[in-house]
């Protein structure tokens, strides 16, 4: 009798280990894949900063475009054609107010008269780095690189920008005068606003707003 209840002890024993260790592996599966959608979650909001940032580069560009004139084929710029960025409204489909990104902005103005120098919504990010697609052999395997092409595609950004009126800045360089130094000069500011988008523009899964304030020089 002894020895069948060390026996029945045994095998109770070894099913409670084997319980045990059943819930410790499907915890540790759970904890890994938590992780695992953490940190996509995490890369795809790094990513839609990033291209928040790449859409307050290209507002900027546009008004310098604007400013000094558009680049030629030749590298030059057409001086002819430049101008001061000014706000409008009298073309209504310069500036839509539905977007998500622009209500995203709590301290803009809701007024319909709301004037902005330029409005660009819904661009591809893709059409930016598409080229490297193309030109870069050691990209990955052709599955990989549609996975990738995919994955880019979903990334979308928006900006527009306001002209907010004359404004002073200083300016400094270097020199041999003794009496050289910083002094103020006087150039137009403009409130740029840009999302990042990941998704639908109309409904996006993520998006980063992001605004900065330019300085042009005349």
């Amino acid at each position: 009798m002894k020895n069948k209840n060390e026996k029945g002890f045994t095998l109770i024993l070894s099913l409670v280990l084997l319980l045990v260790m059943s819930l410790m592996g499907g915890g540790l599966i759970v904890v890994s894949s938590s992780d695992h959608q953490s940190n996509n979650s995490s890369d795809e909001y790094q990513q839609t900063f990033y291209i928040a940032e790449h859409a307050l580069l290209e507002a900027e560009k546009s008004l310098i475009n604007k400013m000094m004139g558009p680049v030629q084929d030749d590298g030059t710029r057409n001086e002819d054609i430049r101008s001061i960025p000014t706000n409008v409204s009298d073309d209504l489909s310069l500036l839509d107010q539905t977007t998500p990104c622009y209500r995203s902005f709590r301290n803009l103005s809701r007024a319909e008269d709301f004037e902005v120098v330029e409005h660009n919504q819904d661009q591809s990010f893709f059409s930016v780095i598409e080229p490297i697609f193309a030109t870069s052999p050691d990209f990955g395997t052709t599955n990989e690189i549609e996975d990738e092409r995919s994955r880019m595609e979903r990334f979308r950004y928006e900006y527009f920008s306001v002209n907010a009126g004359s404004s002073t800045y200083k300016s400094s360089g270097s020199s041999l005068k003794k009496t050289s130094g910083t002094i103020q000069r006087q150039g137009t500011a403009y409130r740029i606003y840009a999302c990042g988008i990941m998704g639908d523009v109309s409904s996006p899964e993520i998006i980063i707003p992001l605004e900065t304030i330019a300085i042009i020089s005349h």
